[in-house]
């Protein structure tokens, strides 16, 4: 039976600067740096999840994030939106929206990583 979710991939075209990004930028820490025979292995994670998201260097051309692909998508939750969304503008963090927008679910608003890949952003509604 399923458990968990382990990793979620993310296509890259620079996992430096990617690395960047997810802990400079969006304040996850970095969990696993190996270079294996394929490639690179690195992932990144919110503290205390036992969720990894791969930051995978995917090869110029090859229809990915970079190169006119369609961008992955990333759901992070948090527990107050609106004041991490002002520390994440603070650290540079690029916003497709002027402010997080309430809706139906509780409150959202999306990002971009330096690939273009889709950072969505959301607080479930308080109870």
């Amino acid at each position: 039976m399923l458990t968990n979710i382990m990793y979620v991939t993310i296509n890259v075209t620079d996992q430096d600067r990617a690395l960047e990004f997810y802990t400079a930028g969006l304040g996850l820490e970095k969990r696993i740096d190996f270079p294996g025979p394929e490639g690179r292995f690195l992932t990144v994670g919110v503290p205390d999840s036992p969720v990894q998201i791969i930051l995978w260097r995917q090869a110029a051309g090859s229809g990915q994030p970079g190169n006119g692909g369609q961008p992955g998508t990333v759901v992070l939750e948090s527990d107050d939106l609106r004041k991490d969304f002002e520390i994440l503008r603070e650290r540079g963090v690029t916003f497709t929206q002027p402010e997080p927008e309430d809706y139906p679910f509780g409150i959202r608003v999306e990002a971009t990583d330096p690939d273009g890949n889709r950072i969505s952003l959301r607080q479930p509604p308080k109870p």
